[in-house]
């Protein structure tokens, strides 16, 4: 399956230099090809003919090598990649990818790669968590490189925290997820919505739903790795925003209609996964309500309807995708959602069902499409579940 794929490995300085040779190993048993570039540091924990021999391909140490063949190297070598991978990576060689230098054969591959980037940082907790480092990593995921987290526990300095080198075998799992992702979205523009809307009460209390925003961010992420622009609106969440992806965060409903209806001309696709409040507080006191003898009563007023004015203002080639969380009659409501708000199709789950809905990894659902088809799937992780939503819409694009 992986025959004929490359995989170049920069290997930068550390204790867990080590564990890549344990990477190499693992991609030649899977018939990948593997070409290694070490830094200078690396080289004082492991000598180059280890992953020489373990790559069947010389091991690049030196910009001013001799040359090996007469191409420039450090272009072929990012030409030839289906995919980069630093394992481990210093926070040396992540400040310097992050700020754009490049004065080693590493860092100057990596300038030159359009091969997707997955970087495996190992270092000191405090190294780690050091809001420099952070704001790199960052920086760089925002610009679509995928990091690898670091794991948990006993450091070689002696320490305990996170800044492991991440378990080879996952790490060869991910680099296998790279090497397999279809580039079936590239050139599409996708708005996704996700999470929840705060409608405020008082400067202290709102109102909100158990909406994590799972279901969004593993469409975005999914959406964003198979080559599409991806535009994610999020409420209010704990996650992060997936490499490559802009996000733009809003609290009310309202802030979600304005950012929604500014990327109308833009968006080829729309899906709205987003559980936007229907109602708001008709008046939100200037300060904080304070608790009295009786009961307290809110009046609420309506809140737009955001997925119906998309679909009354859909364009033409625009596809509309909708879902719809429900505790009871889930077919019968999700096909009036379907028809009343213009959807191309309408992603339906039942929040009674044990690992549906809010909060968790998973979700059973049923599809339904304008022309009243079903389709049903079992229970599923979001992430595989984003994959079969965004191949729907993929279909229906292919039939324009």
């Amino acid at each position: 399956m992986f025959r004929n794929k490359n995989v170049v490995l920069g290997v930068t300085g550390g204790i867990a230099v080590y564990k890549a040779a344990d990477i190499v190993s693992r991609l030649r048993k899977l018939c990948i090809n593997v070409n290694v570039i070490m830094t200078k540091s690396a080289q004082e924990f492991v000598q180059p003919m280890t992953f020489q021999s373990l790559s069947q391909n010389y091991v690049v140490t030196d910009m001013f090598d001799e040359p090996k063949t007469w191409d420039v190297e450090h272009i072929s070598l990012a030409q030839k990649a289906d995919a980069f991978l630093i394992a481990p990576a210093t926070a040396n060689v992540i400040g310097k990818i992050a700020n754009g230098i490049a004065d080693d054969m590493l860092t100057t591959t990596i300038m030159a790669t359009k091969a997707p980037v997955l970087i495996a940082p190992a270092m000191n907790t405090n190294m780690y968590e050091n809001p420099i480092v952070q704001d790199n990593i960052r920086k760089l995921e925002a610009r679509g490189y995928r990091f690898i987290e670091p794991a948990s526990g006993r450091l070689a300095c002696g320490d305990y925290g996170q800044g492991k080198l991440a378990d080879p075998e996952r790490i060869v799992e991910e680099v296998l997820k790279t090497l397999d992702m279809p580039q079936d979205l590239k050139g599409m523009h996708f708005v996704i919505t996700a999470g929840p809307t705060r409608e405020s009460i008082d400067p202290v209390r709102y109102i909100t739903n158990h909406s994590s925003g799972k279901m969004g961010y593993a469409i975005a992420e999914r959406a964003a790795h198979r080559g599409a622009e991806v535009v994610l609106i999020s409420g209010p969440t704990n996650l992060s925003t997936p490499a490559g992806v802009k996000r733009i965060d809003i609290n009310t409903t309202h802030e979600m209609y304005d950012a929604v209806m500014n990327q109308l001309k833009w968006a080829d696709v729309f899906i709205k996964s987003a559980a936007v409040a229907d109602y708001r507080p008709k008046a939100v006191a200037e300060n904080k309500i304070k608790k009295g003898d009786g009961d307290w009563v809110i009046e609420l007023t309506r809140n737009p309807d955001i997925l119906k004015e998309l679909g009354q203002r859909k364009q033409d080639g625009q596809i509309l995708v909708g879902f719809a969380a429900e505790t009871q009659d889930l077919i019968t409501n999700a096909k009036s959602k379907v028809e009343t708000k213009n959807l191309d199709f309408i992603v339906a789950n039942d929040l009674t069902k044990e690992g549906a809905g809010f909060k968790s990894d998973t979700n059973i659902v049923t599809i339904i499409d304008r022309e009243g088809n079903q389709e049903h799937y079992d229970l599923m992780s979001k992430t595989d579940l984003a994959d079969t939503i965004l191949s729907k819409v993929k279909k229906l694009r292919s039939k324009e």
